[in-house]
Order: C-alpha cells, then structure tokens, then sequence
C-alpha cells in the first residue's frame, strides 16, 4: 500500500500540526501530492505544500482551494480536519463562544467542502473525511460545546455521503478518542495536576493510553485511499475501545 496515493492530490485542513500534519505527511510518503491549509503561519517542511486558509472565511477558503488546484492540477481528496476545542457544561460557554467554535468545526467543513467538490467531481477516486471525535456519540464530562460540534460533523458526514454517493464521492469520518496532540497537551499545562490529568485521561480509554496521532492519520488514509472504494457514510472510531466496550476499571 505504499504508493496506493500515487498521482492523488490532496488536501488537509489544519494540517501545520497534530493530527493534521501526521496525516499529511502519511499520504506523501504514500505518493499523493498533499497541501496542507492551515490559519498558523507555522511553516511545513517539502514535499508538503503550506497554504494559509482560514476555514470560518469563504474567501479565503476558495482562494486556498484554487491555490492547490492551480499548483497541483487537479484535486483528489479532502481531509476536513481543521477544528477547536471548549470545555465546560452548558452554562460554560456564551452565546460568542458557541458561534466561534460551530464556525471552526462545522462551518469550516461546509466551506471546504463546498469549495472542493466541483474538482472532487472530476475526479476518479475523489474522497472526503472528516475528523469527528468520540464526542459525537459518548457523553463526555464537561465537554458540552465540543461535543455539540462533533455530533454535527458526524450527522454532517452521513448527510455528505448520502447526497454524493451517486457521484462516486465517498464521504466518512474518523472519531478518535482522546489523542496525544499539541491542544491536548496544552490543556494538560494549563491545569492545576497535569500528572493526574494525564492519568485520568489514560484510565478513561480501555486500552489504558491516550491515541496516538498517527494512529489517527492512519485511519485517514485508509478512508482516504482508493482501496476503500466501497466504504462510505463509516464513522471509524480510532478509540482504544472507548466507544464500544464496557469493561472493568482496572486497579
């Protein structure tokens, strides 16, 4: 599977860092032609492309669509990434904060997407998937808003998949549980025991450890890639077994 991208282009929302910058860097070593878009101006390093896009601006977003195409010739595949996190229960958050978070993970994937699928419909193996999150179907502690927002990209993702099935467009989505990031990590500087955080997390999933990054691009690029042509409408959980198993609390 090596080179199963070979001649692809795609591209990868959010993707100067995390999960996004290990997906990316997963499908060029596999042969696809990958941009990255990104609001930082953190730089990515060749055969990466780094196109600042900013996904709650539509203009942006289609110059950075049209800056890909231009350079690469055609696109093949969109990895809807991009996202923000929040916390707190439902008195947490004002009304801004609500709009500012929905704008980020879900709008920004309507105007990716958007922008996108005229050049995903020439193509012969065009696929999207979206990064969701275990917060779309289990109830997370204080996670109200970002949960909010992830159940919409789930419900986003069938409702895609559903409407361009017909054109050979597959549409999937990724729900990883919690995942060894850069934001994670940062929330974890940020509270009073980072240690017992940590810990906490890790007990949390039933494998006992957070998900790693790249075991999320992985599952990317096999939604990605031409040899799941027959896969579409799938939420993949990338979890360590939060999702679907019960199991004892380990001692």
């Amino acid at each position: 599977m090596s080179d199963d991208f070979d001649g692809l282009v795609a591209l990868v929302t959010g993707g100067a860092s995390g999960i996004g910058l290990h997906t990316a860097r997963l499908l060029a070593s596999r042969g696809a032609r990958v941009a990255c878009l990104d609001a930082s101006s953190t730089p990515v390093e060749p055969p990466l492309l780094g196109v600042h896009a900013d996904v709650t601006d539509d203009d942006s977003v289609r110059r950075a669509v049209d800056t890909v195409v231009d350079r690469f010739g055609s696109l093949d595949i969109v990895v809807n990434n991009a996202g923000i996190g929040a916390q707190g229960d439902v008195t947490a958050n004002d009304d801004a904060e609500w709009r500012r978070v929905l704008d980020v993970n879900v709008l920004g994937i309507v105007r990716v997407t958007r922008a996108a699928l005229p050049h995903l419909r020439t193509s012969a193996h065009p696929a999207i998937v979206n990064t969701c999150s275990i917060a779309a179907w289990s109830g997370l502690p204080n996670r109200v808003l970002y949960s909010a927002s992830k159940g919409a990209v789930m419900a986003l993702t069938l409702a895609m998949a559903a409407d361009h099935v017909h054109e050979g467009i597959r549409v999937n989505c990724v729900n990883p549980g919690t995942a060894d990031t850069p934001w994670v990590r940062r929330l974890l500087d940020a509270a009073a025991d980072p240690a017992a955080e940590w810990a906490a997390l890790e007990a949390r999933q039933p494998m006992g450890r957070l998900v790693s990054a790249d075991e999320v691009a992985h599952a990317i690029a096999y939604l990605a890639s031409p040899a799941a042509a027959s896969t579409t409408g799938v939420a993949l959980a990338v979890d360590g077994g939060m999702y679907g198993l019960r199991v004892p609390r380990r001692e």
